[in-house]
């Protein structure tokens, strides 16, 4: 594990507690109370996963997933569903390599998210990841109905080391994208990062300005990859998916920026965000710093959640 994972890892740790608080010993006081594997050891388990904002349908599928598993192993203590519960998160959230091909096509990445959620600032982290990476980026600053927001992500871009295109405030979102595609077009730009509307006069002029943008860049740029990440605040638990949902009725979501997840015990809601719309958790963030954004990995995230070292070691 290379230092700048390690580190990521340690401030993982250490962003989780409340979660873990929430979840991880609470698991564990039943692993120790319970002398059976029985109903009721299922049920105050369930009650836990619940609590921690992981989602009746997703804790219904990990209770599943390890009834099955005690069975086939012929398990008896609840000592031993530990591991075996662990592996069945992981599995719940893993996300597919193939998940971030599109860092190594031309791309046009849309950020899509109500305001407050930190989807400006996303942009602007993800923006210098990719250039560190070596990636020709550009910014478009497409939220044009929020004062702060193009100058927020002009700071972005300079502390990034991109260039950003930016329209007049009020302007219309979906011609500032038409100028940064020409731009990222005549530049031979890798990725062009477009921030958009958080919040319009009502849900449908938000969506409808949302289909307009799209329709810009299928007609202007139809040969590079299309990502929409739609980005959410962690300490809104369930709150998020309900977000999620609403514009997943609009937008063809293709992963999940879920921040500030080191300032809530709802941790749980990465695993049920992912498991119910089937929509992967692509990054998560846990800090104001470019690398306090890094791409989701579901061992590493419940490893951190039960605080177990990478190395298979307890901390």
């Amino acid at each position: 594990m290379g230092t700048e994972k390690k580190g990521f890892f340690g401030r993982l740790v250490a962003g989780l507690t409340k979660t873990r608080n929430s979840i991880a010993s609470g698991i564990d006081s039943i692993f120790s109370a319970f002398s059976a594997i029985d109903d009721d050891f299922y049920e105050e388990l369930e009650e836990i996963l619940v609590m921690a904002d992981m989602g009746i349908h997703t804790t219904e599928a990990v209770i599943e997933d390890l009834k099955k598993k005690v069975k086939e192993q012929h398990l008896k203590e609840p000592s031993q569903c530990r591991e075996v519960l662990i592996q069945s998160l992981k599995e719940q959230m893993s996300v597919d390599a193939s998940a971030y091909d599109f860092e190594d096509h031309k791309t046009v990445i849309l950020m899509i998210g109500v305001n407050g959620v930190g989807k400006t600032t996303s942009a602007g982290k993800l923006a210098g990841q990719y250039k560190k990476a070596g990636k020709k980026v550009l910014l478009a600053a497409a939220d044009t109905f929020r004062a702060a927001a193009t100058e927020q992500l002009v700071e972005w871009a300079h502390r990034a080391g991109v260039d950003i295109i930016t329209g007049q405030e009020g302007s219309d979102p979906a011609a500032v994208v038409y100028d940064a595609v020409a731009a990222a077009k005549a530049r031979h730009t890798d990725i062009l990062i477009c921030d958009t509307a958080g919040r319009l006069h009502n849900k449908k002029n938000l969506m409808e300005e949302l289909k307009k943008i799209n329709r810009v860049i299928d007609r202007e740029f139809p040969e590079a990859d299309r990502e929409t990440f739609i980005v959410l605040d962690g300490t809104t638990g369930q709150n998020a998916l309900a977000q999620a949902r609403q514009f997943k009725e609009t937008a063809d979501i293709t992963g999940i920026i879920l921040t500030k997840l080191d300032g809530t015990a709802k941790g749980g809601i990465a695993i049920a965000i992912q498991s119910e719309l089937n929509v992967p958790v692509k990054y998560i963030g846990i800090g104001e710093k470019i690398e306090d954004l890094q791409k989701f990995d579901s061992d590493a995230f419940v490893d951190a959640l039960f605080k177990i070292d990478p190395q298979d070691t307890m901390i």
